[in-house]
């Protein structure tokens, strides 16, 4: 979210940037507005300083025994007593209209974040390891998960619906094997705190990372005992409902909404490995099969709080602890710098990591690593004492990394011809000595 004055001031920066994301420029829409309200100010504030001295001067028309004049401001004040409301109301709906305004804009990318409408704009960054020859057709996570009879859509669909899915038996098991060496490599090695999270938020927990409202029909809503997706319903009851959350980010990063942090204490580094809901609303009819986009799955996240100064550097470190998982489980991926129209609506900069998954012969995200500015910080009030005064922080997430993606990387690198999957040495010590997933 933008600060006003800010834009008051920078704003060719802030139209050139609006303009790189394929927007038309707003500065001078959002400005009027704002004259507005603060004419609505000054008019308000002037009538409260009016009464306030024409109080004061019926008592001294009184003690003057100006009867007339005493008449008269008391005729004054009364009028402005009436008027005093209508001011306020008027300047309160003008910063409510700004403010509806501004949250609906997205961030502003970074000069080195490369242009473009899509990601077919998007930019290698560098690629680690190299794609495995095989002595047979590989086959895509799907097939080789059903024919080990440990991965079940039927099964999911009966239970829930499309987009889910049971895991079963090693499969199961390795999926949280991943999640676990995961964590112990960012809590032992990087330095990252973990913890544990709600799974369920308010509407202002949602509002400070940007879910809402532009994205509330991409949520789950639970209302009353009822849970909704993209449904009105949810719209109606906003109140007394709670969000499921979409990532671990939601949570994490509003750890220190509404607080004032020391310097000193930063950077905050948090991750945590939780279920994630996603109401997948603009997905129809892509990746239908197999377990690439679902409305649950497990993800592994990261979270930085740092001051402004070191935002970019850590942005690299974030980018490095999500890579060396991946490293650990030899898996061949490239990183992708995201152009201005196809990274997210908090973000300044994107790395994207992109596995190879040699049973669909493509790359797919397995990672996404943001650097979002003050953006979030703006709209959870989330600041750190700093020498020199209070500033809001700066806000990173990344996924640490997606554990039902680095599943389907796993199960497609390490099958085998005939259809097992053999163990990655990384996971080996929390697979109580199995070695390979066969079907049994």
């Amino acid at each position: 979210m933008y600060d006003i004055k800010w834009i008051r001031e920078h704003a060719d920066v802030f139209d050139r940037g609006l303009t790189r994301r394929g927007l038309q420029p707003l500065s001078q829409t959002l400005l009027a507005l704002d004259e507005k309200r603060r004419a609505a100010i000054t008019r308000f504030e002037q009538a409260q300083a009016r009464r306030n001295a024409a109080s004061k001067e019926i008592g001294e028309a009184k003690k003057a025994k100006d009867d007339a004049r005493a008449s008269g401001l008391m005729a004054e004040v009364a009028e402005l007593k009436t008027s005093l409301p209508a001011l306020e109301d008027e300047q309160k709906t003008l910063a409510a209209e700004l403010d509806k305004e501004l949250v609906q804009i997205p961030n502003t990318p970074l000069d080195e974040v490369p242009d473009g409408a899509d990601e077919h704009a998007n930019v290698e960054h560098h690629a680690w390891g190299a794609k495995r020859d095989y002595a047979f057709a590989p086959k895509q996570h799907f097939e080789l998960g059903e024919a080990l009879g440990q991965m079940d859509f039927e099964l999911a669909a009966k239970l829930s619906g499309a987009r889910f899915v049971v895991l079963q038996k090693g499969l199961a098991r390795m999926e949280r094997a991943l999640g676990q060496l995961f964590l112990d490599m960012h809590t032992d090695e990087h330095g990252y705190t973990e913890v544990s999270p709600p799974l369920l938020v308010r509407d202002e927990t949602m509002f400070g990372t940007a879910q809402l409202p532009k994205f509330e029909d991409d949520q789950f809503w639970a209302v009353s005992g009822e849970v909704f997706a993209n449904n009105a319903a949810a719209s109606d009851m906003k109140s007394g409902r709670l969000g499921l959350i979409p990532t671990a980010e939601v949570p994490l990063t509003n750890l220190v909404r509404g607080s004032i942090v020391d310097e000193n204490e930063l950077p905050l580094r948090l991750t945590a490995c939780t279920p994630c809901f996603r109401a997948e609303a603009g997905a129809a009819g892509r990746d239908t099969r197999g377990m690439i986009r679902q409305h649950q799955f497990t993800k592994v996240e990261l979270v930085s709080i740092t001051t402004r100064e070191k935002s970019k550097e850590e942005h690299e470190r974030m980018l490095a602890c999500a890579e060396a998982v991946l490293k650990k489980l030899d898996l061949h991926y490239r990183v992708m710098t995201l152009s201005t129209g196809d990274m997210g609506f908090a973000s300044q900069k994107t790395y994207d990591i992109e596995v190879w998954l040699p049973g669909q012969n493509m790359y797919r995200e397995i990672s996404s690593c943001s650097v979002c500015g003050d953006f979030q910080a703006r709209r959870m009030n989330a600041r750190y004492r700093a020498k020199d005064g209070v500033r809001h922080v700066h806000t990173l997430n990344g996924s640490g990394v997606a554990v039902g993606r680095a599943l389907i990387a796993v199960m497609e690198t390490y099958q085998q011809e005939g259809g097992a999957i053999a163990v990655p040495d990384a996971l080996l010590p929390y697979m109580g000595g199995v070695t390979k997933i066969e079907r049994s």
